[in-house]
């Protein structure tokens, strides 16, 4: 008897992007992902790489091609949450008040935002941190809070747009544990954009490799490393070894620069 395959979360089909009458971002993108993905998208600037994001989410509408997001059109998942470049937070709010602000949105009582904002805070490791200010918070916790904000919808879906970029190396290596260590327990699917090789490759199980002018998905490589991953996964030598190999793919798309 046949196994029936499950139907993609998140699915492209010869997406074609351009805004206005301008050149086009993204050309012919076609892409998949199954519950349970962590997806990274690698690749030189301009690629494209936060605009197949944007469209997932239905921030902006494709200019060819469709968008399925767990069965329906872009936009209408109500359980889909976007965590940008920036933590985007609002500085008169403390940071429990930035948790609550979805669920002010969606019309929750205060009880219930309340104790929502409590477990994702907790998630995040932020518990105690709830009066404080963004003006009182490093950059790390800024970003943990506004990952606390989006994962206070229960998302299915999780897009991550380069989240942590602007953070030193060690605070980025910690998050990216902690980061993996609540998926673990929350089991959402995600789609991630990074410029680090390595970051990419100790989060996904799927890197995919994009070029650019436009934008197209150039090459895709597994990563089939157990999870949970810890710092004596980036310290071994398969680990090493792939990251080379991504980092090879990678120069090579860069030469197609025109």
């Amino acid at each position: 008897m046949t196994q029936e395959v499950p139907s993609p979360v998140v699915e492209l089909e010869g997406v074609d992007k351009r805004y206005g009458d301008g050149p086009l971002i993204l050309e012919k993108v076609s892409l998949s992902a199954q519950r349970g993905d962590f997806v990274t998208l690698i690749g030189p600037s301009g690629c494209g790489k936060s605009t197949v994001l944007r469209l997932i989410a239905g921030l902006s509408p494709v200019s060819a091609g469709t968008i399925a997001v767990d069965g329906a059109p872009a936009g209408t998942l109500e359980k889909l949450s976007f965590v940008f470049q920036e933590p985007t937070l609002l500085p008169w709010l403390s940071v429990q008040g930035n948790v609550e602000v979805p669920q002010r949105l969606h019309g929750a009582g205060a009880a219930q935002r309340t104790e929502i904002a409590r477990r994702s805070l907790e998630l995040v490791g932020l518990s105690d941190r709830t009066g404080y200010f963004p003006r009182q918070l490093s950059g790390g916790q800024k970003m943990r809070v506004s990952i606390a904000r989006a994962l206070s919808v229960s998302p299915r879906i999780l897009l991550l747009d380069e989240p942590f970029g602007a953070l030193d190396e060690m605070t980025r290596d910690h998050l990216n544990e902690e980061l993996l260590g609540i998926r673990q327990q929350l089991g959402w699917t995600a789609f991630f954009v990074t410029h680090s090789v390595p970051e990419a490759v100790f989060l996904s199980n799927r890197i995919l490799v994009m070029s650019a002018n436009p934008g197209r998905i150039h090459d895709e490589v597994a990563v089939d490393f157990p999870y949970p991953r810890t710092e004596e996964t980036r310290e071994s030598a398969p680990f090493q070894k792939l990251v080379a190999e991504v980092s090879r793919i990678l120069r090579s798309v860069e030469r197609l620069k025109p």
